[in-house]
């Protein structure tokens, strides 16, 4: 089963060093998954001020600079998986380093017939 696991944390709370350790440990992970045949992308994102919000209404697009939700922790990151469970996508989540600073989320995928 596909899961996307969504990491979310406060912004700068990491100070610079640790951030790097943190990446490392996040590369050896996607590895690691890889070689397990479970890995299907990953890739922290740039800050929240930098994302841009569309929304469609009665045909009318609106385009705003910012994060959607006004909230302490943004989305930070992702890891789409492809393992057998959800303890399997548990036990994923609790590895990613940034768990330890923050909230990993787990969804699973909804795969949609006719998609490529």
């Amino acid at each position: 089963m596909k899961y996307i696991l969504l990491i979310y944390s406060e912004e700068g709370v990491w100070p610079p060093d640790e951030l790097a350790v943190a990446r490392d440990e996040s590369v050896q992970l996607c590895h690691e998954l890889d070689k397990q045949g479970h890995y299907l992308g990953a890739a922290p994102l740039h800050p929240a001020s930098t994302a841009t919000c569309v929304r469609v209404r009665d045909g009318q697009r609106t385009v705003s600079d910012g994060p959607y939700a006004e909230t302490k922790e943004q989305l930070a990151g992702y890891f789409l998986i492809d393992v057998a469970s959800l303890d399997e996508a548990i036990r994923v989540a609790a590895s990613i380093p940034g768990t330890r600073r923050g909230t990993t989320e787990i969804r699973s995928i909804i795969e949609l017939p006719g998609m490529p």
